[in-house]
Parts: structure tokens; sequence; C-alpha cells
């Protein structure tokens, strides 16, 4: 009778297994998908998560369907870091800090991340904030401007007249949210070609451990580097694939509980939009539970140089490669725009 005993517990375990697994992988692929924005919505205590998510409203409103790019079964979603210095945080739940809604500052970081219709890619397009493109109703103009003039609905509208691609979702952190990511897993580890100095934040060359605050300075220096902006750029990347692949390597997605805790922090920093239901992001987190972060390629729009708009110093984009770049990923084809193109995907190190 022990026995029989002993072999029905352990038959009823396995399924219980099946069960975590699938729920281990679906909190990875949700991650993976929205990364430094909104990882969020995990089927681990799902009620209490998503009461955490500070969700957006009108960041869609008054835009036409005839006027936008068409729906597709790929998923584009528009990332915004801010440039906010505020003491105390400015997006997420955490927020308190008055006054300092979206919209409120031109944004620091704006990236695309495209996943693939088949889930099992994605690209994340580096958009440099100084680039001079057309926004609605302001003419010519760096594309910060656009979140500082209209917020997130001014910016979407501009990144889809610049792209051609229909953004589906909105999601934006601060500067304090990324700085207290990165304690949360435990610092991350970037490269550096040559020593460089920000403030009293020394990155030496070669491999480089970063807490919060170590980080924060690594995607913040401009001065220093010898494409200002355009090097920046490749930090942040760089910054956001470290801080994927740390999770992942010190198991804070190998089980239930260190996902739910990471994802615990995570969602109240990030503010989304308010059509980024819970179902929703249950539902692509499933889709994309088998995308690992080294299936993301990190690339930075086309540019062909640098220049002045009046006293503004301004990034000019190659138009025909833009082209071709979002052509291609419309087409879920970045592997031919790279073979195309080589060397314009994010490297292993950084200036």
């Amino acid at each position: 009778m022990p026995e029989q005993s002993t072999a029905a517990n352990s038959e009823e375990m396995v399924p219980h297994r099946h069960r975590l697994r699938s729920v281990v992988k679906v909190a990875a692929g949700l991650l993976i998908v929205l990364a430094v924005i909104a990882a969020t919505g995990i089927y681990l205590t799902t009620e209490h998560l998503a009461g955490q998510i500070r969700r957006l409203p009108g960041v869609f409103s008054g835009m036409s369907d005839a006027d936008r790019p068409p729906p597709t079964a790929a998923l584009n979603i528009l990332l915004v870091g801010s440039d906010s210095l505020a003491d105390e945080p400015t997006t997420g739940t955490a927020a308190t800090a008055s006054g300092q809604e979206p919209g409120g500052q031109r944004s620091d970081v704006i990236m695309v991340l495209h996943v693939a219709a088949d889930h099992r890619g994605a690209t994340v397009v580096s958009l440099p904030r100084d680039s001079w493109v057309d926004v609605p109703g302001r003419g010519k103009t760096k594309i910060n401007a656009s979140y500082s003039f209209g917020g997130p609905p001014l910016l979407v509208r501009t990144v889809e007249g610049l792209t051609g691609q229909r953004i589906d979702h909105f999601a934006v952190i601060d500067f304090a949210g990324f700085q207290a990511l990165t304690d949360a897993v435990g610092g991350i580890d970037v490269t550096v070609d040559t020593t460089t100095t920000f403030g009293a934040e020394v990155l030496h060359a070669g491999p480089n451990h970063l807490n919060g605050t170590e980080a924060l300075g690594y995607v913040r220096q401009r001065k220093g580097l010898p494409a200002g902006d355009l090097d920046r750029v490749q930090r942040h990347q760089n910054a956001l694939r470290a801080l994927l692949r740390k999770a992942a390597a010190n198991g804070f997605l190998a089980t239930p509980v260190q996902t739910y805790r990471f994802l615990d922090e995570l969602t109240q920093w990030v503010t989304v939009d308010d059509t980024m239901a819970t179902s929703s992001l249950w539902s692509l987190g499933w889709k994309s539970r088998d995308l690992s972060a080294n299936a993301i390629t990190f690339l930075t729009a086309p540019v062909s140089g640098l220049g002045r708009e009046g006293t503004q110093s301004v990034v000019y984009l190659d138009q025909d490669r833009n082209t071709e770049l979002w052509r291609r990923i419309a087409a879920d084809d970045i592997d031919g725009y790279l073979r195309a193109h080589p060397g314009t995907a994010l490297g292993d190190s950084t200036r």
C-alpha cells in the first residue's frame, strides 16, 4: 500500500511540474518581449501584478484607422525612456513626482520593439532623440520634441509617419525605474572599448559590472564619446540587452517565485497605454514563451550625418536606408537587411 501511495503521488506531481514549467516559460517570454517596459500581466497572482501597472489613457486618441498604417500579425511597441531628472519616480505606480506626466518632458530614449508574426524573433530599433523629422502640425523638428509638444499621441503619430509601421502599444519608464531594475537583478555587465568617465563614475576599457547608479551613468553619458548621442544610443541598447541576460542568467526566470519577484518590481516602474489589457499581456507572453534574449536584434535607424538647424544639433536620417530597413522589418526579414548591411547590428561592446 505505501508503494502504491508513493506512485500515485508521483503521478500527480508530473502534470503539476508540467504546469509549473509552462508558467515559467510564459513568464520568460513575456519578460523578453516587453523587457524594460511592460513585462507584465504574468499569470502568477495576475490580479496583484496587473493592479500595479500604471496605465495611461488616450495614447491613441484622435487617431483614425484610415489615416494609420494597417495592423498586421506582427506587433510593434513604442518604448520610451523619460529624461526626467526629478528626485522622485515619474512613471509606474511608484510615481510620486507631481507635474511629470509623460509629455511634460522630452524623451531621452525612443525605441520601436517589433515582435515577428511567429513570435520567434524580435528587433529593437532605436530612433536617435535628435533625429530631424516631420512632426504632425509642427513641421520639421527633433523627434523627441514631439513628446514634449503633444505627449504620447503625437510621438506615436510621428513614429508611424516616419516608419510606416502601426504602433500597437506604448510604454515608458524613467531613470529611477531603470536604476531600480538594474539593482533588482544584482547589476549588469557591459563591455566598453575605451576608458571613459561620467562625473565620479569611471568605466574601464573591457568588462565592467555596474550597479544601478553606475548603470545610470553608463546610459546617460554623452560627453567624451566620439559620436555623442549615437554612441549613447548603443549604450541604451546594450544596457537593455545586459539586463535581460542577467535576469535570465541569475535564475530570475528559473522559478515561478523568482519570476514573480522580478516582475513585481518591474510592474511598479512602468507605465503602459490603457489598451494593454491583462488578457492581451497573458496572450502575448504565451505566444512569445520561446523567445530568448539572443533572438532579439538591436539596431539604430540609419543616419546620413550630423548637422545644425539654427542653434540645435540634429541627426539626419538616411531616408533610403530607413525605407529599406522598415520594409524588411515589416516582412519579418531582418536577416535580409543584415546581410545587405553587415556590421549594423549592436556588437558585443560599446564606446
